[in-house]
């Protein structure tokens, strides 16, 4: 039988997105321009959430190459969640843009340089840096990673999107879509999100992130 105008469930009014990520993904990188994009002609609300790729990949047998990424990527996520201890949830999104910025359109690799810059750039105090080295925050990191993980599982990476409740992990997409583009991704997301028990879609990635 098809279905009516009144059969069909309207969109929510202000949908709630929930965005975690890792400053040393491009592929979260990617997805967060499209949700920035998205949030400037959607009325939406995003929350901004840190999840670690380092903590994520512990214990695993890792290459070498990405063993020293994970090695590396402990103090950008650690300084992210010290400064929204310290400065509230509302420097998450302009520090990650920051440090984003500088390493991934930027292709920069410098870790404690970015992050230097961009807690100035932000108007953070440059002492936060130090805490990138310490274990003094891991707790709060942790259990803000596990927020993600309680939603999609550990079979998953970078970003994980819940809206209203419901999360995968990602979208990935290159390039970041923008436009008329950005909004009917998003508009797909939320239907899917509405559909109990639809778990994957997903295809081999052709092409790297395209900044």
């Amino acid at each position: 039988m098809p279905l009516t105008p009144a059969d069909r469930s309207p969109m929510p009014a202000t949908p709630t997105v929930d965005f975690w990520f890792d400053p040393a993904c491009p592929w979260a990188w990617m997805t967060s321009r499209w949700m920035t994009e998205v949030a400037q002609h959607r009325d939406v609300e995003v929350r901004w959430h840190v999840m670690s790729l380092s903590v994520l990949n512990e214990g695993r047998d890792l290459d070498e190459e990405y063993q020293q990424l994970m090695d590396d990527s402990w103090a950008a996520v650690r300084v992210v969640i010290a400064a929204a201890r310290d400065h509230g949830e509302k420097v998450l999104e302009p520090l990650y843009t920051a440090l984003g910025t500088r390493r991934h359109p930027g292709g920069r690799r410098d870790t404690d340089a970015i992050i230097a810059e961009s807690l100035a750039e932000v108007g953070l105090p440059a002492e936060l840096a130090a805490v990138g080295q310490t274990d003094e925050v891991d707790d709060l990191l942790r259990a803000s990673h596990a927020g993600a993980i309680d939603l999609v599982g550990n079979d998953v990476g970078t970003p994980v999107v819940a809206i209203d409740g419901v999360g995968y992990f990602g979208p990935v997409v290159t390039p970041a879509p923008t436009g008329q583009a950005a909004l009917d991704l998003f508009d797909g997301l939320v239907l899917m999100t509405r559909v109990p028990g639809f778990y994957e879609l997903k295809r081999s990635r052709e092409d790297g992130p395209a900044f």
